[in-house]
């Protein structure tokens, strides 16, 4: 049963943007305390009682982070992901069917061409490394609840401490699942990802039914184009594309459409992208997907172009854009005007009534490699707001003035 807490925090397109104003939000993960990251690193040492107080600092963490993005000015507020390791191997946690290791991934097609570049990238921190992790080696289910558990009560309390405008969790798409754990047990990538869907099903459905917004993370949508799909042909990549969005939609058949954002993305680094599908390829695929609300990465030098794709591939109705207006890859700070700018492009091509603020991706999307400095990062999530105020205004409309 829900909360008054939770059907208030829950608040979909509609609350938000009733207002007359351009509402914000972000894209998921946030940087992690420093003692966080220890404390989850021996926790997943497999002690119970590293994990225990692992469980008592997370609480506390989240309490705070929720606070501060309200405190900022973000309208809609995450977890920041805090308890997960990563946005996607998490479920390794949650599922059965995963173990051993999986062959090391190669790397992306934009950074076999800059293999210089791409070792350094990995040295500093700026992606992952290409190392072995787990794999799927039978038949995939929901397994341990408590990680799920834990992360819907620490919200609920912490969203009824802070009372933001709207609130959201975030939950792997089953084609990103796919994607960083290698299949071994099903015969095709088909049945990989179908299996996938009704195992996370659960998941989405308890997020849903707790009164938060269910963001799906779907890079595979794009990202999947240059890293699993690089070899193949651009028309298989887009049926397989196609598969995924129909698997998403089975899984959160019993979600209504405005519970829920899809966040699709090229990859969350600073890379030189030159491979990357563009919007206009995928976004049909995307706008078949249940969400009302499509988040997209729209303030890095590759992909800020794309907001008059939208002019010509209108918003289906019903649908909203989370335009990313910050960039998740860079320490620079965006100027609120450069902020207010970009929302007013996106404002134009759909309408101000269906743009809320949001960022390219997360600050963190895996927990020990935090793409921008946790400092700078909060100085972004301010920029966004006060951006977003300028847009406000300048959109605004005026009162008619009599003859």
């Amino acid at each position: 049963e829900r909360s008054m807490a939770a059907e208030r925090n829950g608040a979909g397109p509609a609350e938000l943007l009733g207002g007359g104003r351009i509402p914000t939000t972000h894209a998921g993960s946030l940087p992690r305390p420093p003692e966080l990251l220890a404390a989850l690193r021996a926790a997943r040492g497999g002690d119970p009682g590293a994990r225990a107080a692992f469980a008592e600092r997370l609480r506390g963490d989240v309490a705070a982070i929720v606070r501060r993005q309200v405190e900022t000015g973000i309208d809609m507020v995450g977890d920041g992901e805090l308890g997960k390791p990563g946005y996607a191997d998490y479920v390794t946690d949650r599922l059965s069917g995963f173990g051993g290791a999986a062959r090391a991934r190669r790397s992306a097609r934009d950074l076999q061409d800059y293999p210089r570049y791409g070792r350094r990238l990995v040295e500093i921190g700026g992606t992952t490394p290409a190392v072995a992790t787990r794999a799927c080696t039978g038949p995939v289910a929901p397994a341990d609840g408590s990680f799920l558990a834990a992360d819907l009560e620490n919200f609920r309390l912490a969203t009824a401490a802070a009372a933001p405008a709207g609130a959201f969790l975030t939950a792997a798409s089953p084609g990103v699942i796919a994607i960083f754990l290698e299949n071994r047990h099903y015969p095709t990538h088909d049945a990989y990802v179908a299996a996938l869907a009704e195992a996370m099903r659960p998941e989405y459905e308890a997020i849903a039914a707790a009164g938060f917004v269910l963001q799906i993370d779907s890079p595979d949508l794009a990202m999947g184009r240059h890293l699993m799909f690089k070899d193949a042909g651009e028309a298989a990549f887009l049926r397989a594309a196609a598969m995924q969005v129909e698997a998403l939609n089975g899984a959160t058949a019993n979600i209504p459409p405005e519970r829920m954002r899809l966040h699709l993305c090229w990859g969350n680094y600073q890379g030189p992208h030159h491979h990357d599908i563009p919007l206009e390829r995928i976004l049909d695929i995307a706008y078949r997907a249940r969400p009302a609300m499509l988040s997209v990465e729209g303030a890095n030098p590759r992909h800020e172009f794309e907001w008059a794709v939208f002019r010509d591939r209108p918003l289906p109705d019903g649908k909203v854009l989370i335009p990313g207006v910050v960039d998740s890859t860079s320490n620079f700070i965006e100027h609120p005007e450069t902020v207010a700018q970009r929302i007013c492009r996106y404002a134009g091509a759909v309408g101000r009534e269906r743009v809320i603020a949001g960022t390219d991706c997360g600050f963190a999307t895996f927990a020990a490699l935090p793409n921008v400095d946790p400092d700078i990062a909060w100085a972004k999530l301010a920029a966004l707001v006060e951006g977003a105020a300028r847009a406000s205004d300048r959109l605004r409309p005026q009162p008619r003035r009599n003859a």
